[in-house]
């Protein structure tokens, strides 16, 4: 492949999937990492994406100041939203009166708790307030938040504080949205999130991913667990084949939304 062909490939890839990994290019492009890198560096030299570690993600509008690599919560909340309310509403079925459940924060997750509303007799712990608010709205459910150093932007608790009261509780179920699902794990890009879920997985006994199809493959900076720690992906998506493999592997079941 002429390497002006295969930049457009790539630049193609990460509009439609917004955060690309090198790794999952060079599979996908039949060439090697190296060669993925130069790729990427001439593509960021001439403002068509912008690199990051380990991959590559949408440029930066000329002149826009330096924002945070996974985009605001608000502006995440329009990103593949319908793919998300489908996700939610298939993932509400899973669960029944007398559920207790973890939930985690994100934008999937949030319009989970929108379900969650409409819901009765589960118990819900989680660390957003914006989701607890909703969870409670359920008739008879019981919602615990979680306590800690207050994120505004996207109303949740982080710190040692939130880890602690946590670890207080034990759930059946720990429902989670992730940064990314790759072949050695499910990621994220907050490193407070990251700890955040991983003690929601420590007090749970069945683990359930949300996740659209642009979390396959994106190339999360911060390993969460491995692929064997999750029961359950809910998504609208099948993932790429090397992915679908090593969740096949880990014995997760794929859920699929309409």
């Amino acid at each position: 492949m002429r390497p002006n062909i295969r930049r457009e490939r790539i630049e193609q890839m990460v509009r439609e999937r917004e955060r690309v990994t090198v790794d999952a290019l060079a599979e996908l492009l039949g060439t090697s990492r190296e060669t993925i890198r130069r790729d990427l560096t001439d593509l960021a030299e001439r403002g068509r994406v912008r690199k990051i570690h380990g991959g590559a993600t949408l440029a930066e509008p000329r002149g826009a100041p330096e924002a945070d690599i996974e985009g605001s919560f608000q502006g995440r909340l329009l990103e593949h939203a319908e793919a998300k309310r489908a996700i939610a509403r298939r993932a509400i079925q899973l669960f029944e009166p007398g559920d207790t459940l973890f939930v985690d924060t994100g934008t999937t997750t949030l319009l989970f708790a929108e379900e969650l509303a409409m819901a009765s007799g589960l118990t819900v712990i989680t660390n957003s307030a914006a989701i607890a608010a909703l969870a409670a709205r359920g008739a008879s459910n019981s919602t615990f938040l979680i306590g800690g150093e207050y994120r505004a932007e996207s109303t949740e608790n982080l710190g040692p504080m939130a880890i602690d009261q946590i670890s207080q509780f034990h759930a059946i179920h720990a429902v989670l949205a992730v940064g990314s699902i790759e072949t050695v794990g499910i990621l994220d890009f907050d490193l407070r999130e990251a700890d955040v879920a991983r003690a929601m997985i420590t007090q749970s006994r069945s683990v359930t991913v949300l996740a659209d199809a642009s979390k396959f493959g994106r190339g999360g900076l911060i390993k969460v667990a491995p692929l064997e720690a999750v029961h359950r992906v809910v998504t609208e998506s099948e993932p790429p084949q090397a992915i679908a493999d090593a969740l096949e592997d880990a014995g997760v079941s794929m859920i699929k939304a309409g």
